[in-house]
């Protein structure tokens, strides 16, 4: 192919693919200027992020999600035209005209035009209040529909289609308060492509529980009501009612301009390419969900970019060909991960056997698929928990030989040693990230030979981890295999300016009695600090002093909530939270939280964790409505900061008949000794009065629940954004013991946990796991015990409200003020609207 200078080249389409092959082009040109390129986008903004749309609703911007700023673009001499997409393709004079008249020649075309959503043929499709679910401007509508739909009473919305798309756009209508949503499937399971009836069964329960209603094997006769959609009537003659309707069952290739030029395309749909990607004009190519390569359309980004890098390198004279792409995916999906890879159907008469893991209580599913002669793994299903999808895929893909017990792959090992032998046995051609094409060979050359020995680092050198993410844990993982290849002792560094981990840090400040941020990085630091690194210290400091937090210059490096002692919420307003210990409140304090709200217009919700939450407060105002609360006898709850959040409780025996012990009482007694602490990240706790756990203890950092002959103890739950239940630590311990026990398991969590990891994920990667940490929270085997009893009982000691030291200190309530020169003007961008007879912040433009 000749690879003549200033050959034209225009692009079709400024999607996610399109924008790849910009990217890529660019790179290999190296500054030669081989070529000149023009983009015709049909969206009104530059390429944007597809794949993470839903995070639309959770408060991304449309810049946010945009891939490069339009100065990349004339940085790189791309001609780039948007709201404007091609109309015609003349083949003959190799020129294509714009729907605004723009007219461009070109040497190479790319069509990488994408493609739409599927609508089906319902009756009724047209109605207001239906919507499909691909586009900036599709979210837009949606989100101004959702805000209107039937004000006053309960909004319900679904979603037609229950695949990968249909479930993200389930989890938007969650996200935009939908009182009801529904997800109709025409097929018998959801994700029918990628999991079977058994993985699809845990995950529709997974999605259940969180308020979604599954309706499966319907098929959509007529959307019902006038002018707008009021309901759905299916073929089986049941209907539901229905206030919105968002369309997700499949996508279209766009495909329409090819026809009309007379290119050859598929008859179910799709651009016809060969290996290169080159279409039946041999000028032109296609790229992404537009082209049919291998007789199939590759809907993910990964195949995407590869086909933009398979063109680009055919521009360049370079031969490289698309072969049959993997569509292994992982992704998760509101809340619950979901693996799927390989061939994660085969089954008996494709000559295999299939391992399958259950655990319908923690909703778990895993299965793979193992050849007849158990040496190679075929593929496999993951749900709820795809923490070894990575290595999965990579053993699938690789065909490395599996170890004497396949399941290990799966259950992990009972003999004590690792399932597999790790990252570093893969070879060197391994896909490790495959949004981006990066082998395991270019990871370690960066890493081995230019010394990119951080991820952010191997981000900018090889573009690895900057797609879905997915691949960043097995690129830690070659990091440090690469390092200690190298006779380097890898260790967790806090940041640049500080050459320890946290634990290191720690035990350094508290050797040196260190007590101030600037002390700190000037006895053992280095630099100024970073938003990494002070905060930690921050905590550090509170963990082992339990001074007040904005005394003695240590405000600037706390997190912006710990700075104001509240949580900053929407609309530049913050709210307020008092300490409801074990949820017990008397009429009188209930009172005067009523009388608080009123008198400052504060927004009013009782929280999951039995206290009640005041939301709307003007900065300045913080301090006059923490002091009529003190007054009352309220204190701080620390719902800003990394430390006890709540101790959540039943009524146990003061009311309940099945109740075996109080456990409102030693709810309070575990808050107020634990009150105001800080951890590395924020902790809760629950106490229930019999087995039947209305105290939900065991999905909290630790819980306790009652016994007939006294308390169980459990730890480590929670997780976050990774839910999982507690394990247990002591059984029929008395209350003394359990106190005991918790002093030990908070602080050794305190002294060992890197910042912001939960008690959850620590004790998941905490060497010898539960057993380790019994032997020295129980069995004393470090010898450490009783110094761990005592530094918590001078953090219990030594609490002072922060709320009441900031009222009592006139210098510290100067810092509340949104003008420093005016302090008693509020801030006039914060405005409200009105909601269910309350108001709430209106969002920031």
């Amino acid at each position: 192919m000749s690879t003549n200078t200033n050959r034209r080249v225009v692009v079709i389409g400024n999607g996610m693919v399109g924008y790849k092959f910009c990217e890529k082009l660019v790179a290999k040109e190296k500054n030669e200027q081989r070529f000149t390129l023009t983009v015709f986008g049909e969206e009104p903004r530059v390429a944007y992020d597809r794949v993470h749309l839903s995070a639309y609703f959770d408060g991304k911007t449309a810049d946010d999600l945009t891939l490069a700023p339009q100065s990349w673009y004339a940085d790189n001499g791309i001609t780039l035209y948007l709201t404007d997409p091609v109309v015609d393709i003349d083949r003959e004079r190799k020129e294509v005209r714009s729907h605004h008249g723009v007219v461009v020649a070109y040497d190479y075309l790319v069509l990488a035009t994408g493609s739409g959503a599927f609508v089906p043929a319902v009756a009724g499709v047209e109605k207001d209040g239906v919507f499909v679910y691909r586009t900036i401007e599709d979210l837009d509508l949606i989100q101004s529909y959702a805000r209107k739909a039937r004000p006053g009473s309960a909004r319900k919305g679904a979603v037609l289609g229950g695949g990968l798309l249909g479930l993200e756009a389930a989890k938007a209508l969650l996200d935009l308060g939908m009182d009801e949503a529904h997800v109709v499937e025409f097929a018998p399971r959801l994700m029918p492509r990628q999991i079977d009836a058994a993985g699809s069964g845990v995950l529709q329960r997974q999605l259940e529980s969180l308020g979604l209603t599954i309706h499966l094997s319907k098929s959509t006769q007529e959307i019902t009501g006038d002018e707008a959609i009021t309901g759905m009537l299916f073929a089986d003659g049941s209907r539901i009612d229905v206030d919105m309707l968002v369309i997700s069952a499949g996508i279209r290739p766009r495909d329409e301009l090819a026809k009309a030029s007379g290119i050859e395309t598929h008859p179910r749909g799709g651009i016809l390419v060969d290996n290169f990607l080159q279409t039946s004009d041999p000028a032109i190519f296609a790229i992404g969900e537009c082209a049919v390569a291998h007789h199939m359309i590759y809907g993910l980004v990964a195949p995407g970019n590869e086909m933009a890098d398979v063109v680009a390198s055919r521009l360049m004279g370079h031969e490289k060909e698309f072969k049959p792409y993997d569509m292994s995916t992982k992704l998760k999906l509101i809340g619950t991960d979901v693996g799927s890879f390989g061939e994660p159907f085969a089954g008996e008469s494709d000559g295999c056997t299939s391992i399958v893991y259950e655990n319908k209580a923690k909703g778990v599913y895993k299965r793979i698929n193992i050849s007849a002669d158990g040496k190679e793994l075929l593929g496999g299903i993951l749900v709820g928990d795809a923490e070894q999808y990575n290595m999965l895929l990579q053993t699938c893909k690789n065909k490395t030989v599996l170890p004497p017990n396949p399941e290990d792959l799966i259950l992990g090992s009972r003999g004590g040693e690792e399932a597999g032998a790790g990252v570093m046995s893969l070879p060197d051609d391994a896909l490790i990230c495959s949004c981006e094409a990066v082998t395991k060979a270019m990871l370690c050359h960066e890493i081995g030979e230019n010394g990119h020995n951080t991820v952010d680092a191997l981000k900018k050198a090889t573009k690895a981890c900057t797609g879905c993410g997915g691949c960043t844990p097995m690129v830690k993982d070659i990091i440090q295999g690469v390092m200690k290849q190298k006779g380097v002792y890898v260790r967790n560094i806090l940041c640049e300016h500080f050459d320890f981990t946290r634990q290191e840090l720690l035990d350094l400040v508290k050797i040196n009695s260190l007590k101030t941020f600037d002390a700190v990085i000037d006895q053992v630091g280095h630099g100024d600090g970073c938003e990494v690194c002070k905060p930690a210290v921050a905590s550090i400091l509170a963990s082992l002093w339990n001074e007040n937090i904005l005394e003695k210059g240590r405000a600037t490096i706390q997190d912006s909530n710990d700075r104001y002692l509240a949580n900053i919420q929407k609309g530049g307003t913050y709210s307020v939270v008092p300490r409801i210990p074990g949820g017990e409140i008397t009429p009188d304090k209930l009172i005067v939280i009523g009388q608080v709200a009123k008198k400052y217009g504060l927004y009013t919700k009782i929280t999951g964790g039995q206290r009640i939450d005041l939301f709307g407060a003007h900065v300045g105002d913080l301090p006059i409505i923490w002091e009529e609360l003190i007054a009352a006898g309220f204190e701080s709850g620390h719902a800003y900061g990394k430390s006890l959040r709540t101790v959540k409780s039943c009524v146990g025996s003061t009311w309940c008949r099945f109740g075996v012990q109080d456990s409102v009482s030693f709810a309070i007694e575990v808050e107020e000794r634990y009150k105001g602490i800080r951890s590395p990240h924020k902790i809760k706790s629950g106490v229930s009065g019999c087995i039947r756990e209305c105290a939900e203890a065991q999905s909290k950092d630790f819980g306790i629940i009652a016994t007939e002959k006294g308390w169980n103890l459990y730890i480590g739950g929670n997780g976050g954004s990774k839910p999982q239940h507690a394990q247990l630590l002591a059984s029929d311990v008395d209350k003394e013991t359990c106190i005991r026990y918790i002093d030990r398991f908070l602080m050794f969590y305190i002294k060992t946990a890197d910042p912001l990891t939960r008690t959850a994920t620590w004790l998941n990667k905490l060497e010898g796991g539960m057993t380790y940490l019994r032997a020295v929270i129980i069995d004393d085997v470090l010898g450490i015990t009783s110094d761990l009893e005592r530094e918590m009982q001078l953090l219990v000691d030594t609490f002072k409200c922060e709320w009441k030291e900031v009222v009592d200190s006139p210098a510290l309530r100067a810092r509340f003020s949104h003008f420093v020169n005016m302090p008693e003007q509020k801030d006039p961008t914060v405005q409200f609207d009105a909601l269910r007879d309350q108001k709430r912040a209106k969002e920031w433009a």
